[in-house]
This record gives C-alpha cells, structure tokens and sequence, in this order.
C-alpha cells in the first residue's frame, strides 16, 4: 500500500440515486475549504442538465468546480497537495472515453495510478452496475465490465471503500 501521510482515497459506490454525491459531498465537507468537485459528466439532454443544476445547487460557498469529461487524470494531477477533492462520477467518466472509443484499458490504468498516490483527502464516487440482469447488449455488457474493473482497480487502492444503500453508507473497507 502507498505511503499515505499525505492523503487518503475513500471510494464512494452504490447504485443510482443510493446516495452517493450526497453522502461524499458530507464527507469532503468535514476538511477545511476550499473543496474542489471534479465534475465528469456532460450535459447533452435536459434531463442531464437537470442533474447537473441539482447538484450544484446543494454544493454551497466554498466549492471550485473543474470540468473534466475526458482528462480526468490531468485534472487530478493539477490539485495542489493537501487539497481535497470530490470526483463526481467514474462512470460517467468511463462512459464519456468509451463513446469517443479511447483505450479503456489504458485510461483505466491511467487513472488507478493517479488515485493511489492521494495528496489530500480525496472522495471519489462511482455506480456500482453490475448488482442487476445481464445487459441485452453487446455496448451494455461491455459497459458494465469495464465499469467493474475499474471500480476494483480503484477499491484496490482506496483507504476506504463505502457502499450506499437507500442513502446509508456501509463499510466495504
């Protein structure tokens, strides 16, 4: 495990709306601002610019919001150190590389890499998709690997790993 006297990873899973935003947004609250919400998501219908407003709308003063759709690691690796971070969300994230048909695997690599030398407190949030059926499609079933893997390459290298469950964290880790 990576020398953590500078930082800790808390990964933050769960299904849709389980809770997750909310309940790392408490978490990154408890440190001293400003916090930073890395923001992955791209808002290509109304229903998604909806999202996006409502969560900004419970995010008060002493919040910095940084875009990154594509260049998460980037953005990541631009934080001063001891900043802390939320990063709302993974798969969204990994759905945005998988349509531009970037190397998952890479980009996941990539990724894992950066998120296991936390300079701060970091909180990352994921879905967990893999609880359901079988997804009738190649691109679903493809999806839902990818989104697996990467949520265990993460939870491999977080401090600590929580599930939310009708908005209740549980300690996975």
């Amino acid at each position: 495990m990576p020398d953590r006297a500078e930082g800790r990873l808390t990964f933050i899973l769960g299904g849709a709306r389980s809770g997750k935003s909310a309940h790392a947004e408490i978490l990154a609250t408890a440190t001293p601002s400003p916090w930073v919400y890395i923001a992955t998501a791209q808002a290509y219908d109304d229903e998604m610019r909806e999202r996006i407003a409502l969560h900004r709308s419970r995010r008060g003063e002493g919040w910095v919001t940084i875009d990154a759709p594509l260049d998460l690691t980037s953005a990541i690796e631009a934080l001063p150190d001891h900043q802390p971070v939320l990063i709302d969300c993974l798969t969204l994230w990994l759905t945005n590389h998988m349509l531009a048909e970037h190397d998952i695997e890479a980009e996941c690599r990539r990724l894992s890499d950066v998120l296991s030398r936390p300079r701060g407190p970091w909180f990352v949030v994921s879905n967990e998709v893999g609880l359901g059926i079988v997804p009738d499609n190649a691109l679903a079933r493809r999806f839902r690997d990818a989104a697996g893997r990467l949520n265990q390459q993460v939870a491999a290298v977080a401090d600590s790993v929580l599930m939310m469950v009708a908005g209740l964290p549980l300690k996975v880790k």
